[in-house]
């Protein structure tokens, strides 16, 4: 594995791995208000139990933080994993108006906290391409 490849790789699946282990035994009422924000990118989350989707916000931020972690995965695929992940949360950037200026593109005071999932897409996009 290559230096840039472990940066990449190491910094982002720490990142996101903490934030899965954090979420592990989520109370209802907040799974419920990020299910709510979730289903503003992702509509078909509604149709979850609030519970049932802590626990697959939980868990699926912990897979990809350890997929990401895991040199013997190949970085390929812990790049695609990353991109679905990344994608669904730029989707609830992108859908929910008060995340963007009037433009839909620029973020808005409450949206730079989700804009910079922007990073995680580019760096993805560099798991994926490189050669």
């Amino acid at each position: 594995m290559s230096l840039s490849n472990a940066i990449l790789r190491g910094v982002t699946g720490a990142f996101i791995l903490n934030s899965g282990l954090g979420k592990r035994g989520m109370p209802t009422e907040a799974a419920q208000g990020l299910q709510g924000f979730a289903a503003t990118g992702v509509p078909a989350v509604n149709k979850m139990d609030p519970d049932s989707f802590g626990k697959f916000v939980a868990y699926s931020e912990i897979g990809i933080g350890a997929a990401l972690l895991t040199p013997i995965v190949p970085r390929k695929i812990a790049g695609a994993a990353l991109g679905a992940f990344s994608a669904g949360l730029l989707a609830m950037y992108f859908r929910n108006p008060t995340m963007t200026e009037a433009d839909g593109i620029r973020p808005s005071q409450e949206g730079i906290p989700l804009s910079k999932d922007a990073f995680m897409a580019a760096i993805a996009g560099a798991l994926i391409t490189a050669k």
